[in-house]
Parts: C-alpha cells; structure tokens; sequence
C-alpha cells in the first residue's frame, strides 16, 4: 500500500521574508553556475544555498567534517532557524500545491500534494522508476541528506487516481481562502506557484485514506533523491533497528499528482551532440537514408511541426549547421526497430522516440559513443530547441537532434513492466520548485 503522512515541516517565515519568491529555487540539478549567481544575489537566505551551494577552492568534498557545500548547508539551515527565518510547524501538515501556466498558448492548471511518502523498494511494486540514474549525482544527494539529516527538497511522483478523488478532496481543502504562499521563480517566471496549509485533520485522513490502496505509482522527478532516501534509510534501520515504522527516516517529501490532473504535461527533451567529429552531418544523412526517409524542411518551426505530427514519435529532426539545414528523417517501418534494436527490451521500451534516437540514430547511424551519453561529455540536453540550434551555429556543437514529447501510457507502459527509460526521456513541466517546505529526518524524527 502506498503510504503518506503529513509532516511538521519547515519552511520560510513569511514575517521575515516580506517576497518568498526571492528564496525559492529550481530543482538542485537544473541550477547551473550561472543561474546559482542569480540566486545568490537574490537573497542571503535563497534555498539554493543549501541544496546546489557554491564551491570552494579549498572545499573536500569526500570529508564529512568539510570544509564543503554539504556542511555549508548544514550551517545555513541551523543559522536560518537560529534567527528565525526558517519556522517549523507545530502540527502535522500537508499543503496543497498549485502550479498555473501557458504551453503553446494554452493555460493549464496542476493540483499537486506535498506530503511525506513512505520509501519502499522498487520490487514491492508500489513506486516505480521510470529512468535510469548514475552514480555522480547519487553519491552527492546522499552526502547532503547525511550531512542535513533533512529532505531540502520534494521528489516528484505521479499516481493513479481516474476520477481524481484526491485532487477533489484537496480543492475541498483550500475553498475561496488565498494561498499562503504565492510566488513566481526567476527561471520560470511564466509559472504560477500557490500553496496552501491543509490542516483539517479529517480532509488529512480522507486524503490517507484514498491513496493507501494505490499502486504503480511513478517516480516523474527526482530519481536520484528517491534512491538515496533508501539507501539513508537503510542506514538508519542499521543504526537504529528499535526505530518505529513512523521513523521520519523511512520517509521522503514528495509532491503527488494524479496522472489524470488535466494539468500535467510532458515535454520533449532535444540532443544536441558536441565535442564529437567521427560522423559528419552529410554522413549522417547518408546513413540514415537505408532506414528514413529524409525530408528537407524550411526551418525548426517546420521541423518540429512535422516531428510532433507523427502518430508514433518516430519523425526525428536533424540539424548539421547552415550548409546541412533542417531535415525531417521518419523511420520507413516500424518493423526495423525489432532488427535494429537487439537489446533484451520490451516491444514498449522499443518503439519509444528517445530509444529509436539513442538505439539507432544515435549509436548505429551516427556512431557517437556511448560513453560520451554516459558522462554527457558528448552531448547536451535541450527544453529548447533553439538552444540547441543556436549551439551548433556557433560552432559549439555538431548537430543536433529533436524529438516528440513521451506519451503518459507510454510512461505507464514502460514503467509498469519495471523497465527504466534512457536518461532525459520526460521533461515534466513546469518543474516543482524547491523552497516550500523541508522534512526533517533525523533519527529521533517522527511522523
């Protein structure tokens, strides 16, 4: 069963912070340095001081004792809730969360819950990855959550709910009453973020209540934070085996949302292939063409227009500089994918866009090697298109590739038979932010 509980979380006193949104921040791993700068200068208390801080020359990153980011964050937090700038509450709490926004000129509305979910370990069945994770940022998470014995930030999960109960129950909660907290972050600034307290301690078991016997619930984001809350956990059921199952420990903060929320979008994720001059954007074609047919289009706009048009995802654009242009390649049979892809995958994981991409286009047509799409030495990921485009002119990339958004019974599919999708094969927009709330899960911590 899929459990959830509300939690005395910390989160940002609003006495003390007159604009909340300059403290909130985008999830840890979509702040680059340059956008890390804009934060800091934002605030002195901006949350991405605790969960993506700046280095230092002298930094050890590997000595739990420091100096480093990790315990740089660890003296933020006691410091912020020293001076009373971070509060705790006094009762158990969910919050609503509320996210507006424009894709493509139309408005959309996700309802989300942050609550404290239950880890399980993903062969129960009850939550479920959907992409593969690496060791780097798995090793860097784990050594912040040691060092903050605290959730800084909240996963990102899905659940099935057809009727969308929950998210009823939820607007049941907030009524006419205005949010309190209602902010827009610099880097989505588009994206309306509104939040409100739930205490009602009979919507709070209502909402338990409904969600207990649900499963195959998908991780959307935070892959990484959710495998390292495990591995912490079991640390901490070996440090402590009298601890009781509502040990904050065996928990994770999490927003929920239903996979029905008429909200929830997904976005592609386009390849741009940089640092990589085996295969000539010619070449490419060339190759290409025993398995695609090749369309010549005007420009991106076109491109995309056609990409997006496939019924199947699998219409790819390519783009090799101002002399190449825009092409359109359209795989010529859907039964190549059996021939082309000889991985023990299933006939789902298959036929998904990004898998054609990196199976095919990717590794056999263009021959980048696989190393550099595991370290990303060779290739960069893009929400924009644009940049991808603009990257490639400049000289900085090779070529780029673009792709159609995966379905949500695509992800489902895949990620009901326990199989793991390529890296970036889902861009959930917009993203959660981080800087509502915070789940303390130190040993003596309990829910």
């Amino acid at each position: 069963m899929a459990v959830i509980k509300p939690f005395r979380g910390i989160r940002y006193n609003p006495e003390r912070i007159s604009d909340l949104s300059s403290v909130v921040a985008q999830p840890y791993d979509r702040i680059t340095d340059a956008l890390r700068e804009q934060y800091y200068a934002l605030s002195p208390y901006n949350i991405a001081r605790i969960i993506q801080g700046r280095p230092q020359p002298d930094d050890q990153p590997e000595n739990p004792q420091g100096p480093n980011v990790y315990t740089r964050a660890r003296e933020y937090f006691q410091q912020w809730l020293e001076e009373g700038v971070l509060i705790r509450e006094d009762a158990p709490i969910f919050f609503a969360y509320e996210q507006q926004f424009t894709v493509n000129g139309q408005p959309y509305t996700r309802l989300g819950l942050i609550a404290a979910v239950e880890l399980v370990d993903f062969d129960e069945g009850i939550i479920l990855p959907h992409e593969r994770t690496h060791a780097g940022p798995k090793a860097d998470r784990l050594r912040l959550l040691r060092t903050m014995e605290t959730n800084t930030e909240q996963i990102f999960i899905l659940y099935p709910d057809p009727e969308n109960k929950i998210n009823a129950l939820i607007r049941q909660a907030i009524g006419n009453r205005e949010p309190d907290m209602d902010v827009r972050d610099i880097w989505e600034q588009d994206v309306r973020q509104r939040v409100w307290i739930v205490r009602d301690p009979q919507i709070i078991a209502q909402i338990e209540a409904e969600m207990a016997p649900k499963r195959n619930l998908i991780i959307a984001d935070g892959h990484h934070r959710y495998s390292t809350g495990l591995t912490y956990r079991d640390e901490q059921r070996a440090k402590y085996p009298d601890a009781p199952p509502n040990a904050a420990f065996n928990f994770v903060q999490a927003t929920l949302v239903s996979m029905d929320d008429p909200g929830l979008v997904v976005l592609p994720t386009h390849r741009e292939i940089y640092n990589f001059t085996l295969t000539a954007p010619p070449q490419i074609l060339q190759r290409a063409a025993e398995y695609f047919t090749d369309e010549t289009v005007a420009d991106l706009d076109a491109c995309l227009a056609q990409v997006n048009a496939h019924p199947h995802g699998h219409a790819f654009g390519f783009y090799g500089g101002a002399e190449t242009g825009f092409h359109v390649l359209t795989l010529k049979d859907a039964a190549l994918i059996d021939k082309l892809i000889d991985d023990e995958h299933s006939e789902d994981w298959k036929r998904l866009a990004v898998s054609v991409l990196h199976k095919i286009l990717l590794d056999k047509i263009a021959q980048v090697p696989a190393h550099g799409i595991e370290d990303k030495t060779m290739i960069r990921y893009h929400r924009d298109p644009q940049l991808a485009v603009r990257h490639v002119d400049d000289g900085e990339g090779n070529f780029a590739f673009f792709l159609s958004a995966t379905r949500m019974d695509q992800i489902k599919a895949v990620a009901g038979r326990g199989e793991k999708m390529p890296q970036k094969s889902t861009d959930f927009y917009p993203k959660v932010i981080s800087g509502i709330s915070m789940l303390p899960v130190g040993p003596q911590e309990r829910l």
